[in-house]
């Protein structure tokens, strides 16, 4: 259900009131952030507003470069390839004043590898984290893992103490719509403390006093008003009007008259990031269409007639005013793995109704199509163009668009035939995607995968990656697994989006392509 117009007003009103100062940072996003366990949910705004009061033991600065966060350095242990050693930041505190140190360190990784954290896949190589002291950590992986530190600047370092005087040990099962202490309250090493949290309307938080990066970091803002605004419309008059100062996702039909207004800039930058369609391939029956006792989308050959059928450049053009780049894989540039040729994609409506006729669905059939209308640029408009382009082929697309706290649920618990879904890879390596979106849904590897896709041979091929020394064989096996996703068709891809940060001209910072602003980094002028 879409917010009122009414209730975005008063919101915003009562952002205004508490008093906007030169170092307040107003701050507006089509979406909220998901939970506040630090582990509960693997989704870019849920990541972003954590990094504001969570730390990881590494980050990726605004270039996406690493940089030492809780951890002051990092190497394999030169007695043990099988290990990491990290020597951790010493005199830091979490916000309740208790220190932070390597019992810490064990207790997150561990917590973020349990049953229901959406971060285990990042950690399957682990087969030990211990202290060794006070400020040193071995991570203990089954084999060499030569891009561990990779998987590790999302991976949030939570209070030991707090979480289990709190009943907040155990990772929140957002799927099964569990609510849990950590998931409204937070206890960090990040620069900023939550004050109070409204969710879908508002959280507000005050910059750490006693953060260890105080001399290190801008640290120009000293507050942070965040407030979701759904409708697009909303969200840019809130910026023209100077109810708030940053917002990270300009409509692209209001670029220019952003980049126009006095007093505003426009800054933007290509995302790591892909949108993409998945369909369940592996179900014998789906429960959204309208054919009884068989699953047209099993069959490879109408998975690729409904992908010869996206006009990608149409969508550019017309859906996002060309703020995009149109994708023939779901791994962007930016990632290991990624290749040119495999990147390109054709439309060919008569091809794909000559493979919809060669497999017996000439007539075609009607399906759902589940999609966000709140977390990706111009997302419910992108599944509108899709309804008319599988149309062309005989493919009746109904389309149900709800916001994502709905949306994301269906993927994970296998409840959608087809649906929208967008990918970052905050590793810059195609061991991500597969052990996310391709992998079998498993225990450990596969939470993401809500095609029913399961191949052995590959999923041996994924597992190999995470010790793969030789980075010519590795590479190699990333691109022969890419070969054979490709190959089956698994997804639909889109394109790579591009980011249009929107602020005011006193507001001092580039576009990450990661779209995480860390409000440590910014100046205010």
């Amino acid at each position: 259900m879409k917010t009122t117009t009414g209730l975005l007003t008063a919101a915003l009103l009562a952002t205004t009131a508490i008093g906007a100062s030169a170092e307040t940072l107003r701050w507006a996003r089509a979406g909220d952030s998901l939970t506040l366990d630090p582990h509960a949910q693997n989704e870019g705004p849920t990541h972003t507003l954590a990094h504001q009061i969570y730390e990881p033991l590494i980050i990726r600065d605004m270039s996406g470069a690493f940089q030492p966060a809780l951890a002051t350095d990092w190497a394999p242990s030169p007695d043990d390839p099988n290990v990491w050693v990290f020597n951790l930041r010493q005199g830091v505190t979490f916000h309740d004043g208790a220190d932070f140190t390597a019992e810490d360190v064990v207790f997150s990784i561990n917590r973020a590898k349990s049953e229901d954290s959406d971060m285990k896949e990042l950690l399957t190589s682990i087969v030990e984290v211990r202290a060794v002291d006070d400020h040193t950590v071995e991570f203990v992986t089954a084999g060499p893992n030569p891009i561990l530190p990779s998987n590790l600047t999302n991976l949030f370092m939570m209070d030991k103490g707090w979480a289990e005087a709190n009943g907040a040990v155990d990772v929140q099962d957002m799927e099964g719509g569990e609510n849990t202490f950590a998931a409204t309250n937070a206890n960090g090493t990040g620069a900023f403390v939550l004050v109070s949290r409204e969710p879908d309307v508002r959280t507000v938080l005050q910059q750490n006093p006693d953060y260890w990066g105080m001399d290190m970091f801008p640290m120009a803002v000293t507050e942070i008003v965040y407030t979701p605004i759904q409708n697009a419309a909303t969200r840019v008059a809130a910026l023209l009007s100077g109810e708030v100062d940053f917002i990270q996702d300009v409509p692209v039909q209001d670029l220019q008259r952003v980049a126009n207004a006095d007093g505003l800039v426009v800054k933007t930058a290509p995302q790591n990031r892909v949108i993409f369609f998945g369909m369940n391939l592996g179900a014998d029956d789906l429960a959204n269409d309208n054919v009884d006792g068989s699953n047209p989308l099993a069959d490879v050959r109408v998975r690729r007639a409904m992908n010869l059928a996206i006009d990608r450049d149409a969508i550019r053009q017309v859906v996002m005013r060309g703020q995009s780049q149109p994708a023939g894989m779901i791994a962007p540039p930016f990632v290991n793995g990624w290749t040119a040729e495999m990147d390109r994609a054709t439309t060919d409506i008569e091809a794909a109704k000559a493979l919809m006729q060669e497999a017996g669905w000439g007539d075609g059939f009607a399906i759902q199509l589940d999609c966000p209308n709140d977390r990706y640029i111009n997302d419910e408009a992108i599944c509108q163009a899709m309804v008319g382009m599988m149309a062309q082929i005989g493919v009746t697309v109904n389309l149900d668009a709800k916001p994502k706290a709905q949306h994301f649920p269906l993927i994970t618990n296998g409840e959608t035939d087809f649906y929208m879904l967008g990918w970052g890879v905050p590793t810059y390596d195609s061991e991500y995607i597969f052990n996310f979106l391709v992998h079998t849904r498993g225990p450990e590897r596969g939470s993401w995968n809500g095609t029913g896709y399961a191949n052995a041979e590959l999923d041996a091929m994924i597992e190999s990656l995470a010790s793969e020394t030789d980075l010519d064989v590795r590479n190699a096996t990333i691109a022969d697994i890419w070969a054979q996703v490709q190959e089956d068709v698994l997804y639909l891809p889109v394109h790579h989006q591009v980011l249009n940060w929107g602020m005011t001209d006193a507001v001092g910072i580039e576009v990450s392509p990661e779209d995480d602003p860390k409000m440590k980094f910014f100046e205010m002028n």
